[in-house]
Order: structure tokens, then sequence, then C-alpha cells
């Protein structure tokens, strides 16, 4: 059996995100969400219950569009897969770090509402933007490399 490594968390983001590019030149978004658990006490009260701060990764035309979308203190969404990293300090200490890669970031519509726009093709594929558009659908992003 297959093991499937997807997660989902709900939470707000700790700062707005800055959009960054590697040095082939491909965006991406680098964000902390805070996810606050609901404890409900034996009188039947609420309280809030220990916070935890997930870092996300968002890459391309997602990362571009979150930036354009999204600022500190807004409620999102984030769906992906959990990617441990591990590395040496320059003192020698070994460090990690759990991340989650996104697949899918939205803003969630419990307390807020929103107003979508269709994003604006980017890239400079000329005409051929518009035939890989018409070939892909109504999807706009190109299929994630692993």
């Amino acid at each position: 059996m297959a093991a499937d490594n997807q997660t989902t968390i709900a939470g707000n983001l700790v700062e707005t995100p800055e959009l960054r590019f590697t040095n082939t030149g491909t965006p991406v978004a680098n964000l902390r969400v805070a996810v606050t658990s609901r404890v409900q006490e034996k009188d039947g009260t609420w309280r809030d219950g220990e916070t935890s701060f997930h870092k996300v990764n968002v890459w391309r035309d997602q990362a571009q569009n979150l930036t354009d979308s999204l600022s500190k203190g807004d409620r999102v969404m984030v769906t992906g897969r959990l990617r441990q990293r591990s590395w040496e300090t320059p003192e020698g200490e070994r460090r990690s770090v759990t991340e989650i890669d996104a697949d899918e970031v939205g803003a969630s519509l419990k307390f807020h509402t929103a107003k979508l726009e269709r994003a604006q093709q980017r890239g400079n594929g000329g005409d051929r933007a518009g035939e890989r558009q018409a070939e892909r659908g109504q999807f706009n992003d190109e299929p994630p490399t692993y």
C-alpha cells in the first residue's frame, strides 16, 4: 500500500507573503501559517488552545497570485505535501525543518467574503500561450515537477 503524504491546515498568515525568485527565475512565496486549536471546557465554554506555526512554500503562478491577494492576518486554507529538510549550520550543528509544499492555497470564507478575479496569463509565450491555454482547458497552472 502506498503512503499518501497530503495535509490540510487552516489558519492565519503570520506576515504578509513576499514574492521571491530562485536563481533560475522561478517565483516562490514562503509563508507561515498560525493554527490555533479550540478547546471546549467542561462547562461548555470554548477557549483557545496551543498555537502551532507551519512553514509553507508556494511556487510559480500560484505564488504570484497569492502575494497579489493575501496579507498578514488573512485566514487561509492550505493543502499540500509534508517535506522535511535537514542541513548543517556553519558551527557544525544539524538542523531540520518540516514544511508544507502547497498544492493549493485559498482564502478562507469562514469569517470573510471574497470577490474572485481571474489572474492575467503570465509569461512571454506570445500566441503559443493562448494555444497552450486552450489545450489545458480552464486551469492556468503548469503541472508541478517533482
